[in-house]
């Protein structure tokens, strides 16, 4: 007899009961699918909540349905005008379809990060150094293309690949900082030119407007005065035109 009084062989085989409810009961989270095989077989995914599955007959495989951020180590690559650089990214995917994702691929986590290191390499390495770093969004967007159509066997999306960083040799930096400083050279130059140049149009045109009215230019002549006159200085030189003496020139 047992401690509660049964009999020995039904007390165990209470517990051998128990226990095997407890294996054949499976609690499943909101975001978790599990891929049943029954003796090999696949019978599909259920889930998510509670499950009941044979034990040892049913095999349980979980599989998570959360998007999975997986960053691709730096790739040595060489670029289309023969830049050599190192690249990396960022690859975010989910599995869409969790019974493809086990018996489509062996180890689809692996493989997707196998395909995006080959990947990166492929794209980039068909890219110009200027195409890489000005047109990153479109590296991105074909990177992305690429990874979602080759892994969509596998039950998986890509919803999403950025590069990260994109290390450059020092005397290619050296180099592209010469080129930036060029350029701002360039830059500055050019708006100086073109300030000259609207500067020399108003002088123009103030010109002619005085041309046109001689007495424009006395009035411009004493506002020049008034100027001066604010800074104060104890000896104020100033040429007096003879416009100005012409009227009492004439008088005599």
């Amino acid at each position: 007899m047992g401690m509660t009084g049964l009999p020995s062989g039904l007390f165990f085989l209470i517990i051998f009961l128990v226990i095997l409810a407890a294996s054949a009961i499976k609690i499943l989270r909101e975001y978790e699918r599990g891929v049943i095989f029954r003796l090999g077989r696949l019978i599909g995914a259920k889930g998510p909540g509670l499950i009941f599955i044979i034990p040892g007959v049913d095999k349980l495989l979980r599989i998570s349905l959360r998007t999975v951020t997986m960053d691709i180590p730096p790739q040595d690559v060489i670029t289309r005008d023969n830049v050599s650089i190192k690249v990396n990214a960022v690859v975010y995917f989910r599995v869409m379809d969790p019974n493809k994702a086990v018996v489509e691929v062996e180890n689809y986590l692996y493989a997707t990060s196998q395909l995006a290191q080959t990947t990166l390499r492929s794209v980039v390495g068909q890219a110009e150094l200027d195409e890489l770093l000005s047109q990153r969004e479109k590296i991105n967007i074909t990177l992305q293309d690429i990874l979602d159509k080759h892994t969509e066997p596998w039950g998986i999306k890509v919803s999403l690949v950025e590069t990260k960083q994109v290390d450059l040799p020092e005397e290619m930096r050296r180099a592209i900082a010469r080129q930036a400083e060029a350029e701002r050279e360039r830059r500055a130059k050019v708006i100086h030119a073109d300030g000259e140049f609207q500067a020399a149009e108003k002088l123009a045109q103030a010109a002619n407007v005085i041309s046109v009215n001689p007495a424009a230019l006395q009035l411009r002549f004493l506002q020049t005065l008034t100027e001066v006159a604010t800074e104060k200085n104890s000896t104020t030189i100033f040429p007096v035109p003879i416009d100005l003496l012409k009227p009492f020139l004439e008088k005599k």
